[in-house]
């Protein structure tokens, strides 16, 4: 799909291409590219002499080829961008290339991104947004880091909901093992935010290096790396908390196996004297005191239960069995 921008007023508008010639006719300052087919790439060859290799946004490329600048000044950047609301594949990092060439940036990526549609929205709606193409990449990862933010205020939420239910009732094993999975998934979402903010980071310091930045420009990056730190601290007691409610929860779920093994304990010393009487009495010697009683039976079994239910009051009198 090939999304084209042109820019009136600080306000993004969206063009419909169709064709080659169509795109001819616009002067855009992003181009936007979800999942391109190679006729669509070749319109943009053929349109700004810009060649899009087929392994762009690959996850296998060289750390040091992420962000570079090319001998023609074309500024090439590659980042990951979070994506939460993906209720099949669950939350992820996508990668998407950034290519900054004769003023107009060029965004390919492999799916659509909430990141993106809000900035569609917002440079619709607000006018004097954007200026030029770097202001977009600009505004894009202001956008990404606030999603972060929206999505760890999710994930305190997810884990305040698993507090509630690990911290103020008895858990049992059954609840204790949907607390480990809801633990494990904020835990997973946590990290990639983390990772994601780290990305952006890196991304915002290479533009600041690149001396690519106006004034404002470059106090507005300024701003979004202390938005990014604040976020690091952030997801770094979200992990202090993910790990208190985890040892938590392991601790209830050894209190219910220590309780269970207890059980087992007891009975099986309460169950040792009857299986001495028994044994006693189960000898095959020739001459045994009770074996010509009448009550001898009687007065084993008799002896056997007595002797059973004698240990279980007295581990029930010094409280072993609660």
């Amino acid at each position: 799909m090939l999304n084209v921008f042109t820019l009136a007023h600080g306000r993004l508008f969206q063009e419909e291409i169709e064709s080659a010639e169509a795109l001819s006719h616009v002067e855009p300052v992003w181009v936007d590219l979800e999942n391109p087919t190679p006729e669509e790439k070749g319109w943009i060859a053929g349109r700004f002499g810009l060649v899009i290799p087929e392994n762009i946004v690959d996850d296998d490329l060289e750390e040091s080829a992420r962000f570079y600048e090319d001998d023609e000044g074309q500024l090439h950047l590659r980042t990951d961008f979070l994506l939460d609301d993906d209720e099949e594949r669950g939350s992820r990092n996508v990668r998407v290339a950034f290519i900054l060439h004769r003023k107009v940036l060029f965004s390919v990526h492999a799916e659509d991104l909430p990141v993106f549609r809000l900035l569609r929205l917002r440079a619709r709606r607000i006018p004097a947004l954007i200026e030029d193409a770097k202001d977009v990449l600009l505004k894009l990862y202001d956008a990404d880091t606030e999603y972060s933010a929206d999505a760890l205020e999710g994930v305190y939420d997810a884990l305040e909901s698993v507090s509630q239910r690990v911290l103020r009732s008895s858990v049992n094993d059954e609840a204790a093992a949907e607390a480990l999975a809801a633990i494990a998934r904020q835990e997973d979402l946590n990290s990639r935010i983390r990772r994601n903010v780290m990305d952006t980071r890196r991304a915002i310091s290479f533009m600041m290096r690149s001396r690519m930045l106006g004034a404002e420009q470059f106090e507005e990056a300024r701003q979004i790396l202390r938005d990014i730190d604040s976020l690091d601290s952030h997801t770094a007691f979200l992990f202090d908390k993910i790990n208190f409610l985890m040892d938590a929860t392991v601790g209830f779920i050894n209190i219910n196996q220590n309780k269970i093994i207890k059980i087992f304990s007891v009975a099986s010393v309460a169950f040792l004297p009857p299986t001495l009487i028994a044994s006693i009495y189960g000898m095959n010697f020739k001459v045994l005191p009770e074996l010509d009683w009448s009550l001898g039976y009687p007065w084993a079994l008799g002896l056997m239960l007595a002797s059973a239910i004698a240990p279980f009051l007295y581990f029930k009198k010094r409280g072993w069995l609660g």
